[in-house]
């Protein structure tokens, strides 16, 4: 454990500029960029995971959360006008055991190789350290960002730059025509869809479930609240393990109907698998899971996808893989601490 504060050992620019690059202007973000930050992040996607992309409602919420100074938080980089390059340093308000300071954003594939990037996440970086001095607390300082396999120049841009490698998460993938088990949960736990009326509940059961999970802090009731509500969220897909009041275990789904198109198929994605430390390995993840399999097979899905830490602590890598997922694709975490 750190024995200064953040706020004491941070070491945040006092002010921020971006570095000069030929032919790019710079500027933060306003609500009215948002078309052309979706329209970027699809050109970013269709190079590094051509197989989804992020919804323009989540590109929103992450500029308009109550924590987040759009003016302070955000760089775009244009050329012409265009828009080639954005990037957000992200940080949650509600740190339980690490403050953290997520990256979000990148370069147009056409614009790679100019020095944008590593002008981009210079500035990231002391935006990070900033938010990061803003807390008086004893805790780890986590300066955070992700890449995917298929785009080697980021993951060597982070890594000379001093965020290592620490993490790997794998894409997993399977298709619906197989067999999947009919299972039940072990008594006296009953099985429920997820629903709003027990959305604060799930939150707690996913705040608890994930609580000894890599990087992983609470994620705050207006997150929350945006996450269950979402136009892609799928509660009759979802699933709940109830005992008594109290939930124990979620599987939580999503349906994105523009992915299929890229896809080539419906599909539905697992956003959340989650058992609380005392019913694991009773069997409760893959009784939920195999009814969230069926009900998409049911409302006529043909594939469903999830993201896993290969490292995860509870063992769902062997959980996904022994009903039928594969692994397609890979990404990293990248962290430099403080």
């Amino acid at each position: 454990m750190p024995h200064l504060p953040l706020s004491g050992r941070a070491a945040a620019p006092a002010d921020l500029h971006p570095a000069a690059v030929t032919g790019i202007s710079w500027r933060p973000a306003t609500l009215d960029d948002i078309d052309e930050i979706v329209a970027l992040s699809a050109a970013i996607s269709a190079d590094e995971h051509p197989e989804w992309s992020e919804p323009r409602e989540e590109i929103e919420e992450t500029l308009t959360l109550s924590f987040v100074d759009i003016t302070r938080d955000t760089l775009l980089g244009e050329a012409d006008g265009r828009l080639v390059a954005y990037g957000q340093a992200l940080a949650p308000f509600e740190p339980e055991t690490i403050v953290r300071s997520v990256f979000l954003g990148g370069v147009h594939p056409e614009f790679r190789g100019r020095g944008i990037g590593r002008a981009l996440l210079t500035w990231l970086e002391g935006r990070g350290r900033q938010q990061l001095a803003a807390f008086d607390l004893e805790l780890p300082g986590w300066l955070v960002a992700y890449t995917q396999e298929r785009n080697p120049a980021a993951i060597r841009l982070f890594e000379r730059a001093g965020y290592p490698t620490v993490r790997y998460f794998s894409q997993l993938e399977r298709t619906l025509d197989g067999p999947i088990p009919e299972l039940e949960l072990p008594a006296p736990l009953r099985m429920v869809n997820a629903s709003l009326d027990l959305s604060a509940a799930t939150r707690a059961a996913k705040n608890s479930a994930f609580r000894d999970h890599w990087g992983s802090q609470p994620t705050p009731e207006e997150a929350w609240n945006n996450f269950m509500t979402a136009s892609t969220r799928r509660l009759d897909l979802s699933f709940l393990a109830m005992d008594g009041d109290e939930v124990v275990g979620l599987v939580i789904l999503d349906v994105n109907e523009e992915d299929w198109v890229r896809q080539g198929y419906p599909s539905s994605y697992i956003s959340l698998v989650g058992v609380v430390a005392p019913w694991r390995r009773r069997g409760v993840a893959p009784a939920l899971l195999a009814a969230s399999l069926l009900a998409s097979r049911q409302a006529g899905l043909e594939g469903v996808a999830l993201d896993v830490d290969s490292e995860n602590p509870t063992g769902a890598l062997g959980l996904y893989t022994g009903m039928g997922f594969a692994t397609v694709h890979t990404s990293r975490a990248h962290v430099k601490e403080l």
